[in-house]
C-alpha cells in the first residue's frame, strides 16, 4: 500500500478544536484521522504483533503545536504509515485493514446498511449484488462470485477493479479494489466508473488451473475476448480470423489456448504517457505483464518496444509533479488532460554496475506502482512456496477503534459487517459539526496525490535474486 499525508483539516466540535490528517491510500483520498487515532493504531498493532519492531510513532506533546510543529508532526506520520504500508506483515495485518476500512467509512458518512450494486463482467454482463455498504472488496467478490457459481477455491484467483469508459469506447483501469476499502464507497468517490471482476494474477500458468473448472475458464474467455478486441492482445489478421471462428463456435478452452501465446496476453495496458526514455518527452503506451513493464514508443512510422524487465527494477517511487491549482488552470486543455499530474520513476539495471533513472509520466502513474508491487508480490510468494489463497487467511482479533468524536467502539475483525455505524445514533456528531466535516472531506474525494516530497522509494525485493544469466 502506498500512503500519503498531504494536508491537514481544522475542525471545530463541541469538546474544542483538533486537527484531522488527509490521508491518501494508493493515490486517491481515503479517510481524515486525529493524531489520536493513529496512535491507537500503533498501539494495537505492537499489541497484537509483539515479535516485530514498529516504526517510530511521533511522540505526544503536552502543549498546543505550532504551525511549524504541527508541519513536523504530518511528516512524522506520512513517514510512519508509509513505513508500514511497505512492510509485508504489517501491510497483510487484517487489523490494519479493520481499521482504515472504519476509517473510510467514517470519513465518507457512510451508514452501514443492505444496498443493491452492480458488480460487471467484461462482456458487460451485470450481477445485481446485494451488499452491506461498509463490506470490504473480498467479502463484495465472494458475494458476487457465489451469483455466478464461481466454486470458493477460484475467489482469490480474481478482484474487483474500477473501471472507466472513454468517449472512443476504451476502457481505462482507474484502480484495483482493495480490502481495506469499501467497494460501495470507493465507487462512489470516483464518478463514472464501474466495477468489474478481472483475474488478479500475472503469471498465466495459473490459467491452467481455472480452466478446469467451467466457471473460471469462462471468466478467462470472457475477459479474453474484451482484450482482444480492445487490441490488448496483439493478433495478426490470420489468427483474428481463427479466433472468430472459435468463438462462432464456442470452442472457450482452444480460444484460450491460442490467445495465451501470444504478445500482450494477461498485460494491462495503459494510457498514453510521457517518458524520457529513449528521449525526453517522448509519447508511449505503457504495457505491464509477463514481468515486464513495456514502453511502446514511435520511430519514425515503426513501434520501438522497449522492455524493462521487473526483476531488474531496483526501486521506484512516485510523486506529483503539479499542484491542484495548476492542475485547475490546465483543466480547459483538451490536449491530454491530466496526463501529467503524476509520474513514475524506477532505477533499473541497464547492464551490470549500471543503474539508470526512467520517468514515466502518467494518470495512472500510481495503478502502474501498485501492478508492479503486485508482480513482486507474486514473484516472491512463488519463491517460498505461498499459494494465492493463503495470502487471504482472515485474522480472528479484536479491534478498537476510536473515532474522531473520542467514542470507542470493539470490532470483531472477522465480521464482515460489524463496524462503526453499529453505535447508537446518539454517539453521532451533531449536525453542525457533521455537515461541515463532510463538506470538508467532499472535497478530498477526487483529489489524487502520492509521496509529497518525492524523495521515498519502493525497494524492489525480487531485485536481489538476479544473477549473472540476468544480465
Amino acid at each position: 500500500m502506498h500512503f500519503s499525508i498531504p494536508d491537514t483539516e481544522d475542525f471545530i466540535s463541541d469538546t474544542g478544536s483538533f486537527t484531522g490528517f488527509n490521508i491518501h491510500i494508493n493515490g486517491t483520498f481515503h479517510c481524515c484521522l486525529r493524531y489520536k487515532q493513529l496512535h491507537n493504531l500503533h498501539e494495537q498493532l505492537k499489541r497484537s504483533l509483539p515479535t516485530l519492531v514498529l516504526p517510530h510513532f511521533p511522540p505526544k506533546k503536552l502543549l498546543p503545536l505550532t504551525p511549524n510543529q504541527l508541519e513536523q508532526r504530518r511528516i512524522g506520520l506520512e513517514r510512519y504509515i508509509q513505513l508500514v504500508g511497505q512492510d509485508p506483515v504489517l501491510s497483510r495485518s487484517d487489523l490494519l485493514r479493520t481499521f482504515f476500512l472504519n476509517a473510510q467509512q467514517e470519513s465518507s458518512f457512510t451508514d452501514c446498511r443492505e444496498v443493491t450494486i452492480d458488480i460487471y463482467l467484461m462482456n458487460g454482463y451485470r450481477i445485481s449484488t446485494n451488499i452491506y455498504t461498509t463490506e470490504y472488496s473480498s467479502k463484495v467478490l465472494e458475494k458476487a462470485c457465489l451469483l455466478i457459481d464461481l466454486p470458493k477455491e477460484y475467489l482469490y484467483y480474481f478482484s474487483l477493479y474500477l473501471i472507466r469508459q472513454e468517449n472512443n469506447g476504451d476502457i481505462t483501469i482507474m484502480k484495483k479494489l482493495m480490502d481495506f476499502e469499501s467497494p460501495y464507497i470507493s465507487q462512489k468517490q470516483l464518478n463514472n466508473c464501474k466495477i468489474v471482476i478481472r483475474k488478479s494474477y500475472w503469471d498465466i500458468n495459473y490459467d491452467l488451473e481455472l480452466m478446469r473448472d467451467r466457471i473460471a475458464l469462462n471468466l478467462l474467455y470472457i475477459q479474453a475476448l474484451s482484450d482482444v478486441e480492445r487490441h490488448w492482445i496483439v493478433t495478426t489478421r490470420e489468427i483474428l480470423e481463427q479466433l472468430s471462428n472459435l468463438q462462432a463456435r464456442g470452442n472457450k478452452r482452444e480460444y484460450i489456448e491460442i490467445v495465451r501465446k501470444l504478445p500482450g496476453y494477461g498485460c494491462i495496458k495503459f494510457q498514453r504517457s510521457i517518458v524520457d526514455y529513449p528521449q525526453p518527452n517522448t509519447p508511449a503506451t505503457i504495457i505491464i505483464g509477463n514481468k515486464e513493464l513495456n514502453l511502446l514508443t514511435s520511430n519514425g512510422m515503426k513501434i520501438q518496444e522497449t522492455k524493462f524487465k521487473v526483476t531488474r527494477i531496483r526501486c521506484w517511487r512516485v510523486t506529483t509533479i503539479h499542484s491542484n491549482e495548476e492542475l485547475s488552470s490546465n483543466s480547459s486543455s483538451d490536449s491530454q488532460p491530466h496526463l501529467t499530474n503524476l509520474e513514475l520513476s524506477f532505477e533499473y539495471l541497464m547492464a551490470k554496475n549500471l543503474l539508470k533513472w526512467i520517468t514515466i509520466c502518467s494518470e495512472q502513474a500510481m495503478l502502474i506502482s501498485v501492478c508492479l508491487q503486485s508482480i513482486v508480490d507474486e514473484l516472491l510468494n512463488q519463491k517460498s512456496g505461498i499459494d494465492i489463497t493463503q495470502n487471504h487467511i482472515v485474522e480472528n482479533t479484536q479491534l478498537s477503534y476510536i473515532r474522531r468524536d473520542g467514542s470507542n467502539h470493539r470490532i470483531k475483525e472477522s465480521s464482515s459487517n460489524d463496524t462503526i455505524t453499529s453505535l447508537n445514533e446518539n454517539d453521532t456528531p451533531n449536525n453542525n459539526q457533521q455537515s461541515s466535516m463532510r463538506k470538508k472531506i467532499k472535497e478530498k474525494f477526487s483529489t489524487t496525490v502520492t509521496f509529497k516530497n518525492g524523495k521515498e522509494s519502493v525497494h524492489n525485493e525480487a531485485f536481489e535474486d538476479i544473477g549473472d544469466d540476468d544480465l
